[in-house]
């Protein structure tokens, strides 16, 4: 699983080629352990003492090395697999990094002011089908201490939203075969950014969860105007199991309303939205129902228009999956580095080994059948075949063969019902298969030199 890293990283211009050399390394360390502290990747003291003399060079007195010289060459690997498709979902989202009780240098209040540690707003592009793409952008920063009247100093962090917008435009600017589009959770529901999408043209559609129900200038409100009209029709698919529920069927009845919504300090001029509301009907007893309501620039003419805008949103979930990797699986939040900016160029590696992870279990399911040996190097196939006792055939298995004999190294129990592997299952797996693998490699070579 070497050759990955080398090709996500091996544009890197950090000045010295040692530090690419260094930065592929660690990144196909962090990819083979992803639970393990930087010493546990490592392996040995060599490789440990170098790697934190790498996560130095951040510090003003040696290079002060930035993580956006880290994360560069994959977010041009990133949209060069867009190019490849019609269609990239942009998502947007913001997680909080808790190192509360470490002594780091730069961190800052989360969401109490007690707690400290430091935000990341990542741009996680994806196909329609939910195959993972790459991080095209990113934010991260620590939060000033309020002031003494309760006021926070700095730039409004509702900022990040409408530059993340016009990064998004500039991006689809270089690609007018592809149709991008930017979708976004409650948060991103600001009139500034709808208004600064029209302003340039609306390079990129934008779809987003709406928290306000706002006025209308004719009056009323518009969640009631929307929930008025007819309906266009009908939706189903599977809600996977979430917070201790089970997977179900969600059947919801979908609406649209197309409006200006007056834009402020704009001279009266509108800014032109759909609303699309997905309401759940026929939801079990003891299940709250499942209720979307979307703002969108897109026109919905019909049904079909509006189950697009629908699928497109819930793809918005693999950038939780992304964060779950990058927190649980890649366990971030333990870093010990001493400051925020060496902690910000482990969060750039681990972003990308988090997206390698969700990219290898979604692409067992869009494309089962690809031929293993795109992504794992004979002997670690083989191996997964031999860690669950069964024979490594002689014709190069699928990929989603492989990667549920790895889950299952993790703990997947690949029953009849049991579906497709999750994430976390093959974390834990591919640990174990490193470890089979790099005793192999080892034996390898101590029978070469004998």
């Amino acid at each position: 699983m070497a050759n990955w890293a080398g090709d996500e990283f091996g544009g890197a211009e950090l000045g010295d080629g040692r530090l690419r050399l260094r930065l592929i390394k660690l990144a196909t360390r962090f990819a083979e352990q992803p639970t393990a502290s930087i010493p546990g990747a490592c392996g040995d003291w060599a490789e440990t003492v170098a790697a934190y003399r790498f996560f130095d060079q951040a510090r003003a007195g040696k290079r002060g090395l930035n993580w956006q010289s880290i994360l560069q060459p994959h977010m041009d690997c990133s949209q060069g697999r867009m190019a490849q498709h019609p269609v990239v979902l942009c998502l947007q989202d913001t997680t909080e990094l808790d190192f509360n009780g470490q002594e780091i240098e730069g961190l800052g209040p989360l969401s109490y002011e007690a707690q400290r540690g430091m935000y990341l707003h990542p741009t996680y592009a994806v196909t329609p089908e939910r195959e993972p793409l790459g991080v095209i952008d990113a934010w991260m920063w620590a939060r000033e201490a309020k002031a003494a009247d309760g006021s926070r100093p700095g730039i409004s962090e509702s900022t990040r939203w409408i530059e993340g917008y016009e990064r998004v435009a500039e991006t689809a600017a270089g690609m007018p075969q592809t149709r991008l589009v930017y979708v976004a959770d409650r948060e991103a529901d600001i009139v500034g950014l709808m208004q600064r999408a029209q302003a340039l043209g609306t390079p990129a559609d934008w779809l987003i969860r709406a928290k306000h129900n706002r006025c209308l200038p004719q009056g009323g409100k518009l969640w009631a105007a929307t929930l008025a009209e007819s309906p266009l029709g009908e939706i189903e698919f599977t809600l996977a199991s979430r917070h201790g529920q089970p997977k179900r069927i969600v059947r919801q009845q979908l609406r649209s309303h197309a409006v200006d919504l007056p834009a402020p300090d704009t001279d009266g001029r509108h800014v032109s939205v759909t609303c699309l509301i997905a309401t759940e009907i026929g939801a079990p007893a003891g299940c709250k129902p499942v209720e979307w309501r979307l703002l969108t620039n897109r026109k919905v003419a019909g049904l079909e228009a509006a189950v697009e805008l629908i699928d497109w949103y819930r793809c918005r979930w693999e950038i939780e999956t992304l964060f779950h990797v990058l927190k649980n699986g890649c366990r971030v939040e333990a870093l010990q580095l001493g400051s925020q900016s060496k902690l910000e160029l482990a969060l750039a590696v681990y972003l990308v080994v988090s997206w390698r992870l969700a990219r290898l279990i979604r692409l067992g399911r869009i494309h089962p059948q690809w031929s293993a040996d795109l992504f794992f190097s004979e002997t670690e196939w083989a191996g997964a075949f031999i860690l669950n006792k069964k024979k490594p055939p002689k014709k190069v298995p699928s990929i989603r063969e492989v990667i549920r004999l790895i889950a299952q190294l993790g703990g997947f129990l690949a029953r009849k019902g049991d579906g497709e592997p999750g994430v976390k299952s093959l974390w834990l797996g591919i640990q174990r298969l490193r470890d089979f693998v790099s005793g192999v490699e080892h034996m390898r070579e101590i029978r070469h030199v004998m």
